[in-house]
């Protein structure tokens, strides 16, 4: 077999596709499969969706680049659209999910300087994943993908996920001076972990008893994926900075920070910057992908199939002791078994299903909101039959 020249960082499975069609992909062998992974949380309308797919067409007739050193109607507009939906007060557009939260460190850290904090902290948490580059690796509380990229970034600190009293104590240690908290609501990478509403109330309060910036990362459970556009709206939260990415474009790279208050004057020109953030085609794919979501109400239809989809599992689950817990919110569901399961991947490729499994032993589904009825059974269905196979055989 002859050797790629894409640099070995995947291991990626058997198969190549060739075009999608809604929540199915085609091979180049013509097979189809449920797509119940979406890219990881970016294709949420499916595949080929007419509304995007005409505003690509349209942007790419008219005009693809032409840098942030000039006004951008369409990232404008998506600024203004995002910003209301957020309450928010301004927007830095970058190219993914990395990109929005850097531009987070980066605002919070110059936010403390601002103030006379020389030596600033960032805490995040515990299984947490907030990126690939070195400050986001950084942040990231998992030791594992850290390792042999030393010397990372110092001015970062750890508490334990959904324990206030952890991130107290890290606000207690003067050595730590911490300026922000960066928290996912829900840890996808980490298997679907789901924070409890009291913790993450007690953490905001925390932050504003400190003067830290409360940031919130909603790369993935942004953008609809748990019902409402953002998944802090049902909480009861005020974040002061909010990051999003994947779902935004639909598969057009695109990343955002949010900010307001003071955090969002804090960044001024020559603090940051990007060449190809909320470029033509970006912003005019993400608008098309709102505008959908918003029309088509899917945060009412993602809250309901979400809701029909885990009580399926749990009824059709509840004999199988393997099964330690079932994780949902919206269209995030996670499956934790009592074993690693990385298998199961395989064994649903086969069957034409594409599914995750994170964190070692937790199936990760985040199937796109368009999902029929009969396409949701027939997910629940593959992935029960297939944990039931696995679970017995082992």
């Amino acid at each position: 077999m002859k050797l790629s020249p894409v640099m070995n960082t995947y291991q990626r499975l058997p198969v190549t596709f060739s075009h999608g069609d809604g929540v199915w992909l085609f091979d180049t062998d013509g097979k189809r499969y449920l797509d119940s992974l979406c890219g990881i949380s970016v294709t949420n309308l499916g595949h080929n969706h007419p509304a995007v797919t005409e505003a690509i067409k349209h942007q790419a007739e008219s005009l693809l680049h032409t840098s942030n050193l000039y006004h951008i109607e369409p990232q404008q507009k998506l600024a203004e659209k995002l910003c209301a939906l957020a309450s928010m007060d301004s927007v830095f557009f970058g190219n993914s999910g990395a990109e929005a939260n850097e531009a987070a460190i980066k605002l919070a850290r110059l936010y403390a300087h601002n103030k006379g904090n020389s030596q600033p902290a960032l805490m995040t948490m515990s299984n947490s994943f907030h990126g690939r580059t070195l400050a986001t690796l950084t942040a990231t509380g998992n030791e594992k993908i850290k390792v042999g990229f030393d010397p990372l970034p110092t001015g970062f600190c750890c508490a334990t996920y959904n324990d206030i009293e952890s991130a107290k104590a890290q606000f207690a240690d003067s050595a730590n001076n911490i300026a922000a908290v960066l928290v996912e609501l829900v840890q996808g990478e980490g298997g679907i972990n789901i924070a409890d509403t009291e913790y993450l109330l007690q953490l905001q309060q925390l932050c504003h008893d400190n003067d830290a910036l409360f940031m919130l990362d909603e790369i993935q459970t942004g953008n609809g994926r748990c019902g409402s556009y953002f998944a802090y709206q049902q909480l009861g939260l005020d974040p002061d900075v909010v990051t999003t990415a994947k779902g935004l474009g639909n598969g057009v790279p695109i990343g955002a920070c949010l900010a307001k208050g003071a955090a969002a004057k804090t960044l001024v020109p020559g603090t940051h910057g990007s060449t190809f953030g909320g470029n033509p085609l970006a912003t005019a794919s993400a608008l098309a992908v709102i505008e959908t979501i918003e029309t088509k109400h899917l945060g009412e239809r993602v809250t309901q199939l979400g809701a029909t989809m885990k009580s399926a599992f749990e009824s059709a689950l509840a004999d199988n002791p393997a099964v330690v817990e079932i994780r949902g919110c919206g269209l995030m569901l996670g499956i934790q078994l009592d074993r690693p399961c990385a298998q199961l991947v395989s064994d649903a490729l086969d069957n034409g299903l594409l599914i995750n499994v994170t964190a070692g032993s937790v199936i990760r589904l985040l199937p796109p909101f368009i999902l029929s009825d009969d396409e949701a059974e027939q997910i629940v269905s593959t992935v029960v039959k297939l944990i039931n196979q696995f679970t017995t055989a082992a």
